[in-house]
């Protein structure tokens, strides 16, 4: 409060170099006149009195002209989507040429952010009717695969096919994330049977590098959304296999908490995280040391599965070590939150 005074006070230096200026004056002329007689006390009287009063017209001045200002330092504090209709009410004219200044700012970036979002949406249909449009040689591709298994060189064509699927896929999934809230659905599912789809799906590449992968520990039935959860697996397991060297293992734990969260734990053999890449791999773009050295990361996928794990109710987390290989974790909400996560997505 003080601070915000002496502001004030510095803004006014001007007004009150005034009132010194014309209250020395009038000392000066009164001294100078010698048809004035004024005794030195009344000369005192009169500059104590001047100064009070100026005093107390300067408190009065800045209770009232920083009224506004004080009532925007607080709503800055707390900025919602509807911060222009709480803006209070104008009085002086700086305090109205701001508020018009403010809400023709909040028109102009309005009208801006909504051409940014119409861009986004062309872009968006354009992306998934690309897709769309490649998933048909794709299919046919995996078609002409399916019918010459016995040719040795299809499981080579059908890993690189898979990968080729994949990208379109997260490529999918990251148009549709802005509307996730839109395509959401909870239901009852049970954690070993995601992952295990998301396995058979990448056999192909498990094959051609030779990685065994193992199931342990009990079954977990879970409150989700099947198709976004699989979603973050693929991320999860994709990396698994990517980073497993050949002939490796990956192992897949399903557990219950003893909160009653379902846990799922992709671990892998290959070179590990190292401690200090460990807290950003979440990060869009992060590669890590080990996405330079193979020059296969994109930096993109961990963030992508973080984000959707964030929306509906899936915490993830990661342990690692150099050389020491790296287990992914997945906890789920407990049956009983799961109306808190949609509620949180309606909000």
């Amino acid at each position: 409060m003080v601070g915000v005074f002496l502001r004030y006070v510095g803004y006014k230096k001007s007004w009150i170099f005034l009132f010194l200026a014309l209250l020395g004056l009038t000392d000066v002329l009164i001294l100078l006149d010698h048809g004035i007689a004024v005794n030195a006390s009344s000369m005192i009287y009169l500059n104590v009195l001047f100064l009070f009063v100026v005093a107390v017209f300067l408190v009065w001045r800045y209770k009232t002209e920083t009224k506004y200002a004080a009532a925007l330092a607080a709503r800055s504090e707390n900025i919602t989507e509807d911060w222009i209709e709480t803006l209070p009410e104008p009085v002086f004219f700086p305090d109205v040429a701001t508020s018009e200044a403010l809400r023709a700012a909040d028109l102009f970036y309005r009208r801006k952010l909504s051409d940014v979002k119409q861009a986004q949406l062309i872009e968006n249909d354009f992306t998934a009717s690309w897709i769309h449009e490649v998933k048909a040689p794709l299919t046919a591709m995996k078609l002409t695969i399916d019918a010459h298994r016995s040719d040795p060189a299809m499981q080579k064509i059908e890993a690189e096919w898979l990968r080729i699927h994949l990208l379109i896929d997260r490529q999918l999934h990251m148009a549709r994330l802005p509307f996730l809230e839109s395509d959401y659905v909870l239901e009852p599912a049970s954690v070993r049977r995601l992952a295990a789809e998301e396995v058979r799906d990448l056999a192909s590449w498990c094959m051609e590098k030779n990685i065994a992968v193992e199931f342990e520990g009990e079954d977990a039935e879970v409150v989700t959304d099947r198709k976004w959860c699989r979603f973050i697996i693929r991320q999860l397991l994709t990396n698994a296999v990517k980073y497993s060297p050949e002939g490796g293992i990956i192992r897949i734990a399903t557990s219950v908490t003893e909160n009653g969260n379902g846990m799922l734990v992709i671990k892998d053999e290959g070179p590990g995280i190292p401690a200090h890449d460990l807290p950003r791999i979440f990060d869009k773009g992060f590669t890590g040391g080990n996405g330079r050295i193979q020059n296969a990361a994109t930096g993109i996928g961990l963030y992508l599965a973080q984000t959707v794990a964030s929306k509906i109710g899936i915490t993830l987390g990661a342990s690692s070590g150099q050389n020491q290989g790296t287990a992914m974790r997945m906890i789920f909400t407990a049956k009983n939150d799961f109306e808190s996560v949609r509620r949180g997505m309606l909000t």
